[in-house]
């Protein structure tokens, strides 16, 4: 019974992750996480008790994930410019990912105190990862250069989101240009 609810959980999460990346917000609805996973719409309601509790255990799944991701890019490189290096790429590579179209959604939108904060949170903890490799480059606010270093991903993520007239390519190679020229001063 437990491995059935699971199952079932993750089937839910998986079917809000499509609806937030095919149509936003707007489009994760109980009737339609329902419809796409053959459940009634009242059964949907005893696995989430509403759409911010969704939007919560997505964060809770989905933020580490891409943290973990854009951690082991980080691992790989050898200097602290490196590191810079990669963890702007690996952000915006990840863009094109199903998690990351759905966080992106998910954080256009209008959320309870409680969803918010765990965004907050999860983008704290991405931040956190690049401090250091700053403070090896010798900034002397390295927290702040990596807040505004973060702000540059962001900038390139809505562009290619955007589906900006310039290649996704040369959004990500132009944002680590950016970012390099911007931690070596």
């Amino acid at each position: 019974m437990a491995e059935h609810r699971s199952m079932q959980r993750a089937a839910l999460l998986d079917a809000a992750r499509s609806l937030l990346s095919e149509g936003g917000t707007e489009a994760l609805t109980f009737p339609a996480l329902a419809e796409r996973t053959g459940l009634a719409r009242s059964s949907v309601y005893e696995y989430f008790r509403s759409r911010a509790a969704v939007v919560e255990e997505l964060c809770e799944v989905d933020f580490p994930v891409w943290a973990a991701d854009v951690s082991a890019a980080m691992e790989r490189a050898g200097t602290a410019e490196a590191k810079v290096e990669a963890y702007v790429r690996q952000q915006l590579e990840l863009v094109g990912d199903r998690r990351h179209r759905a966080v992106v959604a998910i954080s256009a939108s209008e959320l309870d105190a409680g969803a918010r904060e765990k965004i907050r949170a999860a983008h704290g903890g991405l931040v956190a990862m690049i401090v250091e490799a700053l403070g090896e480059l010798g900034h002397e606010q390295p927290r702040l250069a990596a807040m505004l270093l973060q702000g540059v991903v962001d900038a390139a993520v809505r562009r290619i989101e955007l589906g900006a007239a310039e290649e996704p390519g040369a959004i990500v190679d132009a944002a680590v240009s950016m970012a390099l020229r911007g931690v070596r001063g």
